[in-house]
């Protein structure tokens, strides 16, 4: 799948979905008071809908601090962030691998946002993960160097350009999150998929348990708070994760996001679906695609910044 031109990304991260976003956004209702993304990681669906002014007020939450914090730096200080930044980068190519074990060293100590957001840049797969100490133990991909200081310098910037002033970051549990919505929000959830918490190498700092989850999505159905969740998926006949309940009256499309690569490294051609959930409240009053198999060509490219 071709990915999103010209929006402002600010780090690699697995499991964004910034390849998604025109998708998402076409499932929207319009005049949006608030978009809450409570579980928000790289916040691609809210850049993108600052970007389309979806909505008045935007709310950024991740239960994982650093991500947190990291966000208060990009949106209020994003000179400051990718000058400290811009210093790491250009000191990494004189020491190599040894530079990233300081700097990660460094980051489980002080918990630094522009350790952070070096690590992000070069970890593999832009993957956060965790030791049983709670310490960031994930690689970095030797084949790069990271994000270069001016392509970081101006996705920050706009970046912050366009979520400064309207964008509230939270660092909470995501049932507070909900807690807060009122009719004529719209909730974006894209939770850890099942069977990535709790396990070695943490991928998440938190987990959601299912039957937990199903039941604030119920509570959600019953106060007509519009929401879209991005949750299960597959790759080729290997499920990932549980589909929501049937009767939540969700609408579930299945959207085709490319082929596996682990797959291919293994000489098979088994392709990776996702699931989106669309609430009953956003269907009644939208024309919405119907549940089948939506080939990445058929959808459609935001354009974003000229």
């Amino acid at each position: 799948m071709a990915c999103i031109k010209g929006v402002p990304h600010p780090f690699p991260y697995q499991g964004s979905k910034r390849q998604l976003a025109s998708y998402i956004l076409s499932c929207m209702p319009d005049g949006i008071n608030v978009l809450y993304e409570p579980f928000a990681g790289s916040a691609a669906i809210t850049i993108a809908a600052a970007y389309k002014n979806k909505a008045r007020r935007y709310v950024i939450n991740d239960l994982h601090t650093p991500i947190a914090n990291l966000w208060n730096e990009i949106i209020n200080n994003p000179e400051r962030l990718c000058k400290k930044y811009e210093s790491l980068w250009n000191a990494q190519k004189k020491q190599g691998r040894s530079y990233y074990d300081f700097i990660r060293t460094c980051f489980n100590e002080k918990g630094s946002s522009h350790h952070f957001l070096y690590l992000l840049a070069r970890c593999v797969k832009g993957t956060v993960r965790y030791n049983r100490n709670g310490e960031f133990n994930n690689s970095p991909d030797n084949r790069r160097l990271g994000m270069k200081p001016e392509n970081m310098r101006n996705n920050l910037a706009n970046i912050s350009a366009i979520l400064k002033g309207r964008v509230t970051v939270c660092c909470n549990d995501y049932k507070e999150i909900l807690a807060k919505s009122r009719k004529g929000d719209l909730i974006y959830m894209d939770p850890p998929y099942q069977g990535v918490c709790n396990v070695r190498n943490h991928r998440y700092c938190q987990s959601v348990d299912f039957d937990e989850f199903c039941e604030q999505l119920f509570l959600l159905n019953r106060k007509k708070i519009d929401f879209i969740v991005s949750y299960d998926g597959r790759t080729g006949n290997k499920v990932h994760g549980k589909e929501l309940p049937s009767d939540l009256n969700l609408q579930r499309i299945e959207l085709k996001v490319g082929r596996s690569a682990q797959a291919t490294l293994l000489g098979r051609t088994d392709y990776t679906y996702e699931s989106l959930y669309v609430s009953k409240s956003i269907a009644d009053k939208r024309s919405i695609l119907p549940s089948n198999y939506l080939e990445a060509e058929e959808l459609p490219l935001f354009c974003g910044l000229p």
